[in-house]
């Protein structure tokens, strides 16, 4: 078992990938109203080493010694990645350990206007930088930030940061209809994505339950909508969570653990990391297979999000 690191993963983005978790969960600057891994408990903007460098570069030792490389090694988890000061030193860990491998980071982009985090981000091969609002009333109602942050300031940051940054940007929108898919926040969207120059743009959607009760995936119509609207050439819609069984490192065996797991008993995504021993971010690149194979539903109870089998 790993503390700090999980998978590999069947990645949507970046085929199989080795996530690497740098904060606890769920510490993070922003308390998105569709995230996956849950409410944030701890809104913080504080920077600290939040995990000892040290134990994250022997787990990842001891990985590489037992396992194939995968294709990625990727910066994501429980929370913002960014807020660990440590961050600068396990990349260049990484870089000399498996320098073949590419590292990405999956970021909120939030503490760009720190020098220290934009020099970290430029070690690595891929950064996948997030931007759903482009106007301060739907930040607020989308992305819940910590007192502070302004996404004006955010784009600004963003945008400098492609001007120092020489790898590739993929920069992902999370199109929620009734938040942030109204025509004139889309063409906010279109203006701030045209100044920060991405090399993609990643339309996402919800595929399992947010952090609050209400919440509607977009469907694949509404998403071309947003790309008609937007008129980038490099503007593309993220593959379905069912394509993840193509991806090599998928496992039948823990998708059919989690059937026979909830065939006796409903279970929230807790229960089922608990039980099953996976990263939640793992688990649930799994529920999202089963979910889009239509063998498993969510409801949500007063304990939370329950996951049991369809009912045919």
């Amino acid at each position: 078992m790993y503390k700090y690191l999980f998978g590999p993963v069947p990645s949507r983005r970046l085929g199989v990938s080795l996530g690497v978790d740098l904060v606890p969960p769920k510490f993070c600057s922003l308390d998105c109203v569709y995230c996956e891994v849950g409410r944030t408990t701890d809104l913080t903007m504080e920077r600290r080493e939040y995990f000892p460098v040290g134990e994250i570069k022997s787990e990842l030792e001891r990985w590489f010694r037992e396992n194939p490389d995968p294709e990625y090694i990727t910066f994501s988890g429980s929370g913002e990645p960014t807020l660990n000061t440590g961050l600068p030193d396990i990349i260049r860990f990484i870089r000399k350990l498996r320098p073949e491998i590419p590292v990405a980071m999956l970021t909120n982009g939030t503490l760009l206007s720190d020098k220290t985090v934009r020099d970290a981000l430029a070690l690595c091969d891929v950064v996948l930088p997030s931007l759903d609002a482009a106007t301060r009333s739907v930040f607020q109602k989308i992305n819940r930030p910590a007192e502070g942050l302004d996404i004006l300031d955010c784009i600004d940051n963003l945008i400098q940061f492609r001007k120092e940054y020489r790898g590739e940007i993929r920069l992902e929108v999370f199109i929620l209809p009734g938040y942030n898919d109204g025509e004139s926040e889309l063409l906010a969207l279109r203006d701030a994505i045209a100044a920060i120059e991405p090399d993609r743009v990643q339309l996402n959607s919800l595929d399992r339950p947010g952090a609050v009760p209400g919440l509607r995936k977009a469907t694949s119509e509404e998403l071309e909508r947003v790309r008609r609207i937007w008129n980038l050439d490099n503007v593309e819609i993220i593959a379905k969570a069912t394509e993840r069984k193509k991806v090599s490192s998928y496992s039948s065996e823990a998708g059919k653990t989690i059937l026979e797991t909830i065939s006796r008993r409903p279970c929230t995504s807790g229960d089922l990391k608990k039980i099953l021993g996976l990263h939640l971010n793992e688990l649930n690149k799994y529920l999202d297979v089963l979910e889009g194979e239509g063998k498993i539903e969510a409801v949500r109870e007063d304990r939370g999000v329950f996951y049991r089998l369809k009912k045919t």
